[in-house]
């Protein structure tokens, strides 16, 4: 199993989500950078959790 290996499940949702029949590569990339900046933010936010815990 590599690093980049994503369960099925999780894999079918991202690409539901990001598939557009209107784009001529098959996903909606608006969307799918909004879902990356999203998470990207998540992220952050429990990374300051926690350092601010180690900091402790």
């Amino acid at each position: 199993m590599s690093d980049l290996d994503i369960p099925r499940e999780t894999y079918d949702r991202i690409k539901a989500a990001i598939e557009s029949d209107d784009s001529p590569v098959g996903i909606d990339a608006q969307k799918a950078h909004v879902i990356i900046l999203h998470k990207l933010v998540e992220l952050e936010k429990r990374l300051d959790r926690l350092e601010a815990r180690l900091d402790e």
